[in-house]
C-alpha cells in the first residue's frame, strides 16, 4: 500500500472538511442537483472521449495508485545477480526451481523463456515488446484521469451557469434564490476538488509509478540477457547500476 497516497487524500479531504465545519454544518455543502451534475456529467463526457472498457478501468487504476507494493529496485538487481551465479553454477537449467518462489510475473516470465531455450536477442526483443505494451496502458490510464481533471471544472462550470439562469429567473421569489445559489457555486467546487485532489494527483502518481515500473521490467530483461550470455555477475552488476543514480547504487561485491 502506498500509504503517501492515503496520507495526501486523508490531509486535503481532513482540512477541507475541517474549515467547513469551521463556519458551518457539513450538510450545507450536500446538493444532489450539484453532484449529479459534476459527477454524472463527468462520467458522461469521459464516456463520449473512451471507450467503456476503459472508463471502468480507472477503478482499477485508483487501486493501482493505492494499494500496489512497488519492489525495491536493489533488491531485483541482488535477485539477478543470486540467479547469474546459480547459473554459473549449476546452469541455465538450474533456475527452474526459482520460479516458484517469485512472485513478479514478469521477471516469472523472463526465467521461463530463459529456461526454455530462448537466445538471448530474442528474449529481450520480446520482453521489451511487452514492456512498451505495459507503458502504453499506463499511459492510457494517466490520460483518462488527465482528461477527467479537465472534465471536472468544467463540468462544474456548466452547473454554475445552469445555476444562475435559474436565480436569474426567480428573482421575484426570494425563496428561489438559495438553491439557485447553492447549485451554482457547489457545482464549481465539486469540479475543483475532483479535479485538483484526486483526477490530477492520481494521473501523476500513475505515470510516476509506470516510469518506476518499465525502470525495474528493463533491469529484469538486461539482466536475463547478460545470464544467457554467460556474462559475469560483476559485469552484469555494473551494467544494471547505470540506470540508478550513483547514490542509490548498493554494491553486492566488497
Amino acid at each position: 500500500m502506498d500509504i503517501a497516497t492515503i496520507i495526501g487524500i486523508v490531509v486535503s479531504f481532513g482540512l477541507m472538511i475541517w474549515a467547513i465545519l469551521m463556519g458551518g454544518p457539513l450538510s450545507i455543502f450536500i446538493d444532489v442537483p450539484s453532484i449529479a451534475i459534476v459527477f454524472g456529467g463527468t462520467a458522461g463526457v469521459a464516456l463520449i472521449n473512451f471507450p467503456l472498457a476503459d472508463v471502468i478501468g480507472t477503478i482499477a487504476i485508483f487501486k493501482k495508485t493505492v494499494f500496489i507494493k512497488e519492489a525495491e529496485t536493489n533488491k531485483i538487481i541482488v535477485q539477478m545477480l543470486e540467479f547469474a551465479n546459480k547459473a554459473r553454477k549449476g546452469g541455465i537449467l538450474s533456475l527452474q526451481d526459482q520460479i516458484d518462489s517469485i512472485d513478479d510475473k514478469f521477471m516469472v516470465k523472463a526465467l521461463q523463456m530463459a529456461v526454455d531455450g530462448q537466445e538471448p536477442a530474442e528474449l529481450k526483443a520480446m520482453l521489451l515488446n511487452e514492456i512498451d505494451n505495459i507503458a502504453a496502458r499506463h499511459s492510457n490510464g494517466a490520460q483518462i484521469l488527465d482528461t477527467m481533471g479537465a472534465i471536472a471544472p468544467a463540468m462544474g462550470m456548466v452547473g454554475t451557469l445552469i445555476g444562475l439562469v435559474q436565480m436569474l429567473q426567480n428573482m421575484s421569489d426570494p425563496a428561489a434564490i438559495g438553491p439557485a445559489m447553492a447549485v451554482a457555486l457547489l457545482t464549481t467546487f465539486y469540479g475543483a476538488v475532483l479535479a485538483n485532489v484526486l483526477f490530477i494527483p492520481m494521473a501523476g502518481k500513475l505515470k510516476t509509478r509506470s516510469k518506476t515500473e518499465v525502470l525495474q521490467k528493463t533491469m529484469i530483461t538486461e539482466g536475463m540477457e547478460s545470464i544467457l550470455s554467460g556474462e559475469n555477475p560483476r559485469v552484469m552488476e555494473q551494467r544494471l547500476h547505470t540506470y540508478l543514480a550513483p547514490k542509490k547504487r548498493e554494491s553486492v561485491f566488497k
